[in-house]
């Protein structure tokens, strides 16, 4: 029997999960169906607990039901736990839902696996403070980095995630106006700056030679973030499509435990992308 699997938010019609688990089922062999669920703005636990109750096997859970997700759950994956927000979602045996979050192993295996980028030892600046940086905090740390800065335009919030994240690593926050005369090898832009053509509120003059920048969101064309980082002397620039796919790619194994070839999706993807971008 095929099982179910869905991606459930609000808006939903422009995720492009659906493209994702279809070619990992092809190139696996495992017969499932996946499909997106629009979920009420106030209905998004009536929406997953129907799901389940007529067969469905794990969700994916999108903006902006992260944080119902996990309250939902029976019981949470260490990444999740840590993040506070779950992303994926996975009918056990015993019929309880297990939580997990895979946005910051979707980040690390982008990042090293996939474009090469080395982590370890290097000084690092993560920008923004909401839920989708601290989805990414821990899987940053375990990769043992010199320096992890964390800076925002509210201060408390950079101060918030520092506190939550100490003891895995040299953390530190501060405001944007604090990282003037600062150089990094290797900026993440966790702000939703991007999904609106804009930049967050940085000074010049912080990226280290052979820099690397990389955007969490992901366009047909460059985002405004990774121009601005390549006239500011970044080295490359990368957007978040490849951590798209990684972070479904975990969501598959969590289900399937079957782990797909991520390569050929992220170029399939790709090309689906420029064209739907094309003028």
């Amino acid at each position: 029997m095929t099982d179910r699997y869905a991606v459930v938010g609000n808006p939903i019609a422009h995720s492009k999960s659906p493209f994702i688990h279809a070619r990992f089922a092809e190139q696996t062999g495992e017969d499932i169906h996946y499909e997106a669920l629009l979920a009420p703005l106030d209905g998004f636990a009536r929406t997953a607990r129907a799901f389940f109750a007529e067969g469905g096997k794990g969700l994916n859970v999108t903006v902006p039901f992260k944080l119902e997700a996990y309250e939902l759950v029976d019981h949470l994956g260490a990444w999740a736990e840590r993040a506070g927000a779950v992303n994926t979602v996975a009918l056990e045996p015993d019929g309880l839902l297990l939580g997990e979050n895979t946005d910051g192993i979707g980040l690390e295996r982008d990042l090293t696996a996939n474009l090469q980028v080395r982590v370890a030892g290097r000084r690092l600046l993560v920008v923004g403070a909401g839920g989708a940086v601290r989805g990414i905090l821990e899987p940053l740390l375990r990769c043992e980095p010199r320096e992890l800065v964390i800076a925002n335009r509210t201060v408390a919030k950079a101060e918030l995630l520092r506190d939550l994240f100490a003891d895995l690593g040299p953390v530190h926050a501060c405001g944007f106006d604090a990282l003037a005369g600062e150089r990094f090898d290797l900026v993440v832009n966790g702000t939703s700056a991007s999904l609106g053509g804009a930049l967050p509120e940085l000074p010049p003059g912080l990226f280290a030679p052979r820099s690397v920048a990389y955007d969490l969101f992901y366009a047909p064309r460059p985002t405004p973030f990774m121009r601005w980082a390549l006239q500011q002397g970044a080295t490359r620039a990368f957007d978040g499509l490849g951590m798209l796919v990684e972070q479904a790619a975990e969501s598959f194994f969590i289900w399937r435990g079957v782990r797909p070839d991520t390569r050929p999706v992220i170029q399939a993807l790709r090309a689906v992308i420029a064209a739907d971008g094309a003028p």
